[in-house]
């Protein structure tokens, strides 16, 4: 049975005049809680049990776990249970993660969990459909390692099957695919985590400083407003061009271990080739959107949040690019979004200008290194307040039912960035977006990237 408890137990603190059922197992009154032996029939998971205990239960107080269980009391729930989908190269490196101990795994290819399961522990489960990996009672987080054109597909179906979800970047493929995984993460209670973490921890890429102090800077108006933020490998960001497809790819033949179809899955059907899929899928577009989709995320998820951005868009994105092809990504000059109020994210692939500052505003610039052009800077600062504490351990939002800082929302709204950017290059063209609407201004060709037809019966 699961225990919210965790770390602590609860006590019932406000008068209840009836018994309640607030859990299988579990009964509660004024006086007492009463354990009831479990029922093994009717198995009990993390959300129905808070489903359950919110409809009953008005306020807790908190106290320690010993109380109820005794000192060295250990709740089946401190280690939580996950299941990773895609244990190529980065799913394999996710394995360890503190507080979660893995129980299954899945991969389209044989070789990939030949290679995992020496890392696990022996009784791992393993599958090479992810729709039977989910429905394992047993598992709390689902982590979804695959390629993007996976990604909001399978955590729709995780949530809608009750699991917790932690989400490689980019988030989604597409506009429409984050707004369902926004809408399934609501309806079932999940918690989500888009797995890119510079808005709360590390050194920010080459900028040379956490994230932290930049938006202390921002919410201080040290800078003025609005603000431009310039992303270019002399401001500490590399766009990764390396990862461009090739085209007239030579169709080659299907090795036996990999289930082809069910790695293209929603995308077009395509001849394989070798290519085209695991380690250089980054590069076609069908799956993921080269430099921009595989570090967008990364470099783009923490301007929105120091510029305040999170429940909003650019309102229009500018190109300067070659023509791509249609199945093969190819490179860019620059990329300029604009935001109503007139903030600019400037991503420079050519890196023209040595001397660029990474933010500049009307009163003063900022460098890697944190330099910058105001005098006295640090003394002034400190006058200004710390920004707001975020929850960073999703092992705690996940027991606590806590949103995680970077979550479906969020997440959503900085991968709209990445995903209105692709349909500009895709397309040749600039384009106005709505961020209200979630939908290009009078322009049904862009419009229709945003939900594009997905290859049965692999839909959402």
């Amino acid at each position: 049975m699961f225990c919210v408890f965790d770390n602590f137990s609860l006590i019932l603190t406000m008068q209840l005049s009836d018994v309640m059922n607030v859990g299988d197992g579990m009964k509660m009154n004024s006086t007492h809680i009463d354990m009831k032996p479990e029922e093994p029939q009717q198995p009990n998971t993390r959300r129905d049990f808070i489903k359950k205990a919110a409809v009953g239960v008005a306020a807790f107080t908190i106290v320690p776990r010993y109380v109820l269980g005794g000192q060295g009391f250990i709740a089946p729930s401190d280690k939580l249970t996950k299941a990773v989908i895609g244990v190529g190269g980065m799913g394999r490196n996710h394995f360890p993660y503190d507080g979660t101990q893995v129980v299954a795994i899945c991969d389209v290819d044989k070789r990939h969990i030949a290679k995992a399961l020496p890392m696990l522990d022996k009784g791992v489960k393993t599958f090479s459909d992810y729709r039977e990996l989910i429905k394992l009672p047993e598992v709390d987080i689902v982590h979804i390692a695959t390629p993007p054109h996976w990604h909001g597909i399978m955590a729709v179906d995780a949530a809608n099957a009750g699991k917790d979800i932690w989400c490689e970047k980019p988030m989604t493929h597409t506009i429409g695919e984050g707004k369902r995984v926004m809408e399934a993460v609501k309806q079932n209670g999940s918690i989500f985590r888009l797995n890119t973490w510079f808005r709360f921890k590390d050194n920010f890429y080459g900028l040379g400083t956490t994230v932290k102090p930049v938006k202390k800077l921002v919410d201080s108006g040290l800078l003025g407003w609005p603000l431009k933020v310039t992303v270019s490998r002399h401001t500490g960001y590399d766009w990764k061009f390396f990862w461009v497809g090739k085209d007239n790819l030579p169709p080659e033949p299907v090795p036996a271990e990999l289930d082809y179809d069910s790695w293209l899955g929603p995308a077009p059907y395509k001849p394989y080739s070798t290519h085209r899929v695991h380690s250089t899928f980054r590069g076609y577009w069908d799956y993921d959107g080269g430099g921009l989709s595989d570090m967008g995320q990364h470099y783009l998820d923490p301007i929105q949040y120091f510029l305040g951005k999170d429940d909003t868009n650019p309102i229009s994105v500018e190109i300067d690019a070659p023509q791509q092809h249609t199945d093969a990504v190819g490179i860019w000059r620059r990329i300029t979004y604009t935001y109503a109020d007139g903030c600019q994210i400037i991503l420079d692939g050519e890196a023209k200008d040595a001397n660029v500052p990474y933010i500049e505003g009307p009163k003063g610039k900022l460098y890697p290194g944190f330099k910058s052009d105001i005098p006295d800077l640090d003394r002034k600062l400190a006058a200004f307040p710390d920004p707001a504490p975020q929850m960073t351990d999703f092992s705690e939002a996940v027991r606590t039912r806590q949103q995680f800082a970077l979550n479906e929302q969020n997440g959503h709204r900085s991968c709209n960035i990445i995903n209105i950017g692709l349909a500009a290059l895709r397309l040749g063209r600039n384009l106005k977006f709505d961020p209200v609407k979630q939908e290009f201004v009078d322009d049904e060709g862009a419009n229709r990237l945003i939900n594009p037809v997905m290859r049965a019966p692999f839909t959402i």
